[in-house]
């Protein structure tokens, strides 16, 4: 099994890399957010394929599909990307390593994939976000899938809040900069996210 050690100290180019393909999005600092995919990371460092380059010493904030939020700066520029820094303290780096080990030993034993949906961009990102309370909130649906989608809105709700989004009932299960992802409380169809999102 594979084990990932964090050193006691803080130096960060020494910890050792795992290659895992995880997606996510990144958002640079003049705000506007990209899609991306992980090629390899470490408690203290992460290389990235992204469409839109960083310059060296910028500040990047990426979200990846079970890790999270990674904040941090470019680096080095590599070919479709670029390699940034992880700034963290030495507690969430701890909790980075556990989850990198995780997602090592799930690839070296064949463990199944747990993010059920493919996520894709909608033809129609405006829509509503229903809180309990019957107030509606204009958001932007940035990707849905068949289980959720993640949404840039102006609005800090706390994880397990029930919400509508469009016409579909949701929990808040995560949030980002800007913005919160939900989960569909049933797995919808295709038909019923193109009626409302296509």
């Amino acid at each position: 099994m594979f084990s990932l050690k964090i050193p006691m100290s803080d130096e960060r180019r020494r910890h050792q890399r795992v290659k895992v393909a995880l997606l996510g999005r990144y958002m640079l600092s003049s705000r506007r957010e990209y899609p991306c995919q992980s090629l390899d990371m470490s408690p203290g460092g992460l290389a990235l394929i992204a469409p839109v380059p960083a310059q060296q010493g910028e500040r990047v904030v990426v979200y990846l599909d079970h890790i999270g939020r990674v904040e941090g700066v470019m680096v080095r520029p590599i070919a479709n990307g670029f390699a940034m820094t992880v700034g963290a303290t030495i507690r969430k780096r701890d909790k980075f390593a556990a989850q990198l080990t995780w997602l090592a030993n799930r690839n070296i034993l064949g463990l199944p994939e747990d993010r059920r949906h493919e996520r894709v961009p909608p033809r129609n990102a405006r829509s509503m976000l229903i809180t309990e309370d019957g107030v509606e909130h204009e958001c932007r649906v940035i990707d849905v899938s068949l289980s959720g989608a993640a949404v840039t809105i102006a609005l800090d709700l706390p994880i397990g809040t029930p919400v509508t989004l469009g016409r579909t009932a949701a929990r808040v299960v995560r949030h980002f900069e800007r913005g919160l992802a939900v989960e569909f409380t049933r797995t919808q169809n295709m038909d019923a996210l193109n009626e409302q999102f296509g």
